[in-house]
This record gives structure tokens, C-alpha cells and sequence, in this order.
């Protein structure tokens, strides 16, 4: 039998999620079907009635892109620490007519940084610029990874001073901070940019005093080359650049054993998705 599984988002067809998902069935010999499904805008419990339809139908889980990261946040019945924190929902399993959720864009993230690119945070320095649903999602697993500093800096300070409150005693050495501070803080080791600016082709304001030559520049952005962020940081003599595409296919596999029990490899699909940063 052939179970099966989506990934919901609109709009949905730029998605790699079939193609990604595809591949980890076939190399781990699962026996599963994965499609897009674009879910609708309006009515307002539109995505609420597709996603249990689905489900009804004999779904065993859903990826969830944009727009509807939030309402599922809201759908689900069991909700993980991450997903919690993040309050926002990337990926749902549905076992004994609950809706479970789970929040992987962090721990993609940090596997990507960590394991792919060899870079640890332990004891770095980190700065996250944004504090959007990409900063939530990841601050959890960054706070595990034991950073020296973490710092969040955001346009709107409060929000990223709410962010560091809902850490509370988890928060270690993390504190909020405004675009205008980053000029009097020094180089970081590793500097990630969780902004929608690159979306945009725009840059955020960012000093080029923040990256250190030895470090690492992240854009959470991918496919796109090397986009104003990394160009910047690549111009100031960063020679560790990176884009997105790995913490694509790495939260990819952790929503795959999730749902299956078996990670699949990744090295592959991220090379085959990979665009060269040039």
C-alpha cells in the first residue's frame, strides 16, 4: 500500500518538495506518493478544510509552506516545544485523529551549518538578522547548539526582545538588538540573514563591520545565486558563503523520519538543487 503525503502552500509551483520528497522514497525503498497542493486563500477555513480532507482521505502528513504556516499553527491538536516557540507549523502528521505539528526549519538550519558546512556554534558568536517566523523557528535549536553570543537584530527591537523573553532560562547568552547597534558590536563568527529582503533583491541594514573574513555568511534565501547579502559579505572577504538550499532539503529529512522512521541521506539532493554562488 502506498501511503500518502503533500506539501500545501500557495502559490506552490515553485516548490521542490515532490521532487525532494521523491528522491528520499526511492532510496530509502518507501513506499509513499508525495504532491502540491495549492491551497485556497479564501474562504477563510479553506486551508483548514483541505488539510482534513486530506486526512480523511487517508493523508498520513503535510508539509506547510506560505502562506499558511500560522493557521496550521492553529489547526493542530499536539504541538512540539519548537513549533510552540516558533508559533508557527511546517510540517503535520495525522495518526489516531489528531493533527500533530512540528516546526523543522530550525534544525534544518542548524544541520546544514553544523554538519554540511563543518561550521559549529558552539562557542561563536552568532547573529540572526530578523525576527520573523525564520528567527522563531531556528532559535531553539540554536540556543541548543550553545553559542557563546546570539544576538537578534531586528528593525523593530521589541520584537526581537519579545523573542528573547519567550527563551526565558533557555536563553543563554541571547539578547535583541536594533540594526542600528551592530555597528559598535563587532565581527561574529557566523551571520545569518532570516530577513525577506533577498526575496526582494534588496539588502538588509547591515554594517560590514559585523562579518568576520574567517567566518561564515548564511542566506536562509536559495536559488537565487549570490544574492546582495552574500555579495556584501563575500566583498568584505568572508570566504565562507552559503545558501539555503541544504537547510531546504535537511528540515526535508527530518519531516521524512518524522513521518517514516528513516532519515534519508541528503549530500545528493542538496548537490542536484544546489545553484552555484556566483
Amino acid at each position: 500500500m502506498t501511503d500518502r503525503y503533500a506539501v500545501i502552500g500557495n502559490p506552490i509551483d515553485h516548490t521542490k518538495s515532490p521532487l525532494i520528497h521523491g528522491l528520499f522514497a526511492e532510496t530509502t525503498q518507501q513506499a509513499m506518493s508525495y504532491v502540491a497542493i495549492e491551497g485556497p486563500l479564501v474562504p477563510e477555513d479553506g486551508f483548514e478544510c483541505v488539510v482534513r480532507e486530506f486526512a480523511d482521505e487517508g493523508g498520513k502528513g503535510m508539509n506547510v509552506t506560505a502562506p499558511f504556516k500560522l493557521k496550521a499553527f492553529a489547526l493542530a491538536d499536539v504541538r512540539s516545544e519548537r513549533a510552540t516557540l516558533a508559533g508557527a507549523v511546517n510540517a503535520l502528521k495525522f495518526e489516531r485523529g489528531r493533527i500533530v505539528a512540528e516546526n523543522f526549519d530550525g534544525i534544518g538550519l542548524l544541520r546544514d551549518i553544523e554538519t554540511n558546512l563543518g561550521v559549529p556554534l558552539a562557542g561563536r558568536r552568532v547573529l540572526m538578522l530578523g525576527a520573523g517566523g525564520a528567527a522563531r523557528g531556528a532559535l531553539l535549536p540554536f540556543i541548543g547548539a550553545r553559542p557563546a553570543e546570539l544576538v537578534i537584530a531586528n528593525r523593530d527591537v521589541s520584537k526581537g526582545e519579545a523573542l528573547v523573553a519567550q527563551a526565558g532560562s533557555r536563553g543563554g547568552a541571547l539578547q535583541a538588538c536594533g540594526y542600528g547597534d551592530l555597528d559598535r558590536m563587532g565581527r561574529f563568527d557566523i551571520v545569518v540573514n532570516a530577513t525577506s529582503a533577498s526575496l526582494t533583491g534588496d539588502l538588509p541594514p547591515v554594517p560590514p563591520s559585523v562579518f568576520s573574513p574567517d567566518g561564515t555568511a548564511y542566506e536562509l534565501a536559495y536559488g537565487k545565486g549570490l544574492t546582495p547579502f552574500l555579495r556584501l559579505a563575500r566583498n568584505v572577504g568572508v570566504h565562507g558563503v552559503a545558501d539555503g538550499v541544504g537547510m531546504l532539503v535537511e528540515q526535508a529529512a527530518e519531516a521524512f523520519a518524522w513521518w517514516r522512521g528513516v532519515r534519508p541521506p541528503t549530500s545528493a539532493v542538496i548537490d542536484r538543487l544546489a545553484v552555484p554562488l556566483d
